[in-house]
């Protein structure tokens, strides 16, 4: 346990130190603009906070809107990935298949995936909103490929 929040909070640190700009940035909800993204299932909604994801080292950060009683599926991503729970519930684990393990979490809780590590989520009656961060480029891969949006 120790293991992992020292490398949280290195990870953390890490991108922090990543997101000095040129210039000052605010962002509020209402200004956020949601946006289907096709390498995501139907129904989930990207909104960019700060970033471009196609840059190699910008630090991205992400709103990701999940619908209620939602299922991703198993994938992976080129980067490492800070996610805190915004709104809602949502449960999430590791591997290349898809399970129900754990518990739900409520706003404020925060996990660590490394890069090209499989995990999965789930929402339960409710929409939830997550914010992610990560340093570019952005991209995502099936465990499965066909639960790719972009190959149907």
């Amino acid at each position: 346990m120790k293991k992992q929040l020292f490398a949280a909070a290195a990870l953390i640190a890490f991108a922090s130190s990543g997101m000095a700009q040129d210039k000052h940035i605010k962002v509020t909800p209402d200004a956020l603009i949601w946006k289907d993204n096709p390498a995501f299932p139907k129904g989930v909604q990207l909104a960019a906070l700060v970033g471009d994801q196609t840059k190699a080292g910008d630090t991205v950060v992400l709103r990701i809107k999940f619908p209620a009683n939602f299922q991703m599926p198993p994938h992976t991503h080129p980067y490492s990935e800070v996610v805190t729970i915004i709104s809602g519930t949502i449960g999430t684990s590791q591997g290349e298949k898809f399970e129900k393990k754990g518990e739900l979490l409520k706003p404020g809780a925060l996990w660590v995936y490394p890069a090209k590590h499989a995990h999965y989520a789930w929402t339960g009656n409710e929409e939830a909103v997550l914010q992610v961060q990560f340093t570019g480029p952005g991209g995502i891969d099936y465990v499965n490929p066909a639960d790719d949006p972009r190959k149907k």
